[in-house]
């Protein structure tokens, strides 16, 4: 590759691409992109102390779960999109799709726990007082100072799941040349 970059499709991840044929690589997609590299890397160094689903449920396999769900959804919305009208058309606008929508899932996930968090805490409480108490503990812990912290992770999980959608369901489209000269110039 040349130093100097001519058009747009020069610079990195900007290549044309087309859906791989047949399902075996958009369920190979989806499961590498739920495959997380930090979650698989910890879990055997540092085993979950509960397995089993409930209030004790391991952070990592909530999130492994919301992996599993997650990224073959946005991989079949992106398909649909793709098929509708032809965007993303590049690796890149597929990890980019991946990364926002990872980053928004991760926002209202954390935001539903903390207000349901609230709504517990609440409850449990024993007067209009105390319920005031937990709910502001709650909020300022859940709501706002593990929303940074959640929202990074759902862009980084979804870079991962990006990367794994744009070069294994995808492949690069060939270059057709226009030898007659009645291609149009897009």
């Amino acid at each position: 590759m040349s130093g100097r970059f001519e058009s747009y499709e020069d610079l990195p991840g900007q290549a044309r691409i087309v859906e791989r044929p047949g399902s075996v690589f958009t369920i190979a997609a989806a499961l590498a992109g739920a495959a997380w590299p930090p979650l698989i890397l910890t879990l055997p160094i540092w085993p979950p102390s509960s397995w089993m689903p409930g209030w004790e449920l391991d952070w990592r396999l909530m999130v492994l779960v919301i992996g599993l769900t997650a990224a073959p959804l946005g991989l079949w919305r992106v398909q649909v999109e793709r098929r509708r009208n032809g965007r993303p058309g590049s690796r890149l606008g597929v990890v980019w799709r991946f990364m926002l929508f990872g980053g928004l899932l991760a926002a209202v996930l954390q935001v539903v726990m903390a207000l349901a968090l609230t709504a517990l805490g609440a409850m449990a409480s024993g007067n209009v007082m105390q319920a005031l108490g937990a709910a502001e503990t709650t909020l300022l812990i859940f709501g706002v100072g593990a929303l940074p912290l959640s929202i990074i992770v759902g862009i980084s999980y979804g870079l991962w799941a990006g990367l794994c959608a744009a070069f294994i369901a995808f492949e690069a489209k060939p270059v057709v040349k226009d030898r007659l000269g009645l291609m149009p110039r897009t």
